[in-house]
């Protein structure tokens, strides 16, 4: 009696390993192994048996331990997450049509977050002339993203950036920026970060110099200052000024021509831009003071003269 108990006690006990190893060989994964998802992605769920052929079996899926999807002859399962609800354990079973025998499967755990904003970071903004910025996109919680570069200006609607996928890309100019992840099939997109505006501001020194560079000045006397930007290469240079009659004035060439009275007087200060690229400039030169005598020039067209006769040899 005791011999049979132990006995029968054995087989069950070997039946029991065999069973249960046998039962847990089944395999679950997802198509694309991010660690996090996001609401309106998509996650489809393969489910192995690793017996027999994928036909021999029906297939269902367990999540938080309760049925979710209901058994079908298809191993593939696509769900698109619709709300942070959707986060949990997930794990597949098997039943083999020919002897109703079960199988389950290692578990997932899936976790779902709210629709993402990019966020977009700058690295330093005082370039020399030809240079760069370096922009970084980056998407929180997750793997597997590329992205999507856009710029615009006050004067120009918004375009997208092309052949530029990276996290990091490097742009010679100044602007507003905006980037956006992408990952999947089909594509998922984040939603944009928040606006960056790059004001890049020029190494160069700027200096303001005059002409004719006349040591005394008198009222109704023409001059020109020149914003003039060392090192400035072939680029071609728009300038601001500050003067003592008037704001800001922002003109489409690197000079500034006038005729001078005593209010002329006071201090000069430039700089100036890229072209048109109204994100970019040098920094402010430094105060070129002019001082203008209140007596009329009796002797100008002596010195217009000379000018003349000098300039031609």
């Amino acid at each position: 009696m005791g011999a049979t108990l132990l006995c029968e006690l054995g087989l069950f006990l070997l039946c029991t390993l065999l069973c249960t190893g046998h039962a847990q060989d089944a395999v679950l994964t997802i198509e694309l192994s991010w660690s996090s998802f996001f609401i309106g992605e998509s996650v489809t769920f393969q489910c192995d048996m690793n017996e027999g052929e994928d036909t021999d079996w029906e297939y269902k899926i367990n999540k938080d331990g309760q049925d979710f999807f209901s058994y079908r002859i298809n191993k593939d399962y696509k769900l698109k997450m619709t709300s942070t609800g959707d986060s949990g354990e997930y794990q597949c079973f098997g039943l083999r049509m020919s002897s109703r025998d079960t199988k389950k499967s290692n578990t997932l755990s899936i976790t779902v977050l709210d629709k993402p904003r990019a966020t977009l970071t700058a690295g330093t903004t005082t370039i020399p002339v030809g240079g760069s910025v370096t922009l970084t996109c980056s998407v929180q919680s997750s793997d597997g993203w590329k992205y999507e570069w856009f710029r615009r200006t006050k004067r120009t609607s918004e375009v997208q950036i092309r052949d530029q996928q990276n996290r990091d890309i490097r742009v010679p100019y100044g602007g507003i920026y905006r980037c956006r992840g992408t990952r999947g099939n089909p594509v998922y997109y984040t939603d944009k970060s928040d606006d960056v505006t790059i004001d890049i501001t020029f190494s160069n020194k700027v200096v303001v110099k005059q002409q004719p560079n006349w040591p005394q000045l008198f009222r109704g006397e023409t001059i020109t200052l020149t914003c003039e930007v060392q090192e400035g290469g072939e680029t071609e240079w728009f300038s601001e000024w500050r003067g003592p009659r008037t704001l800001t004035q922002r003109i489409p060439y690197n000079f500034l021509r006038f005729v001078v009275s005593e209010s002329s007087s006071g201090d000069y200060m430039c700089k100036s831009r890229r072209g048109y690229d109204r994100y970019s400039s040098t920094e402010w030169s430094e105060p070129f003071t002019l001082s203008v005598s209140s007596k009329s020039c009796l002797l100008c067209d002596l010195h217009f003269t000379n000018v003349i006769m000098v300039s031609t040899g």
